[in-house]
């Protein structure tokens, strides 16, 4: 499990994400179970995962990292999950609603499943102790590539602006092979602070 500190940029994006969707595709629905269920028993080791109590997930798509076990497998009763929601006021931010066994979900503008927004039930970004990230690619330097929506990076960019913030912690989810060498950055990027993949020790 590895912290990072947040100092170089660097390059070559483009030309990662293509190859990198295309990594991804490859991975079979065994090995994408696999290798989740290694990244997940890794984050089950972190002293900041333990002691978390509001955990933003996600539902994975495209072939991502799946942390779903995370919620299904939980026997902890002090840990409530979360799952990002697009906001309906058009700003391109993510809200964040409880995940539960009464939890309805829709299809976004994507098509990607997210719960109901039920406006007095949402948990504000701020208020969550981990959020677990997914991403295309990611480097030692905390850079994260995303879709291109740019939605993490607008719900958290006052991580940005407060470096001295410690919560809430943006965790990486990723197989090894999404390891970048570095990542060039742009200035409204949000880094984050840690990242777990199946070789992760």
């Amino acid at each position: 499990i590895t912290s990072l500190n947040r100092k170089e940029k660097k390059v070559n994006i483009k030309q990662l994400r293509t190859q990198l969707k295309e990594q991804r595709k490859q991975i079979s629905k065994q090995q994408q179970k696999q290798q989740s269920e290694k990244i997940a028993n890794n984050v089950l080791k972190m002293a900041d995962y333990l002691s978390s109590q509001h955990i933003a997930i996600y539902l994975p798509v495209g072939g991502e990292a799946d942390p779903t076990s995370l919620y299904t497998n939980n026997t902890d009763p002090n840990k409530k999950f979360y799952l990002p929601v697009l906001s309906p006021k058009g700003d391109k931010h993510l809200w964040f609603m409880p995940w539960n066994k009464k939890t309805q979900f829709i299809d976004n503008i994507y098509g990607i499943p997210e719960p109901s927004i039920n406006e007095s039930l949402l948990r504000p970004a701020e208020k969550l102790d981990l959020v677990i990230m997914p991403l295309l690619g990611f480097d030692h330097q905390g850079n994260r590539l995303g879709m291109g929506g740019g939605y993490y990076d607008r719900t958290f960019a006052f991580k940005r602006k407060n470096k001295n913030m410690k919560k809430p912690i943006l965790l990486a989810y990723a197989y090894a092979f999404q390891e970048c060498k570095s990542l060039q950055t742009k200035e409204w990027d949000v880094p984050f602070d840690i990242y777990i993949t199946d070789t992760t020790s």
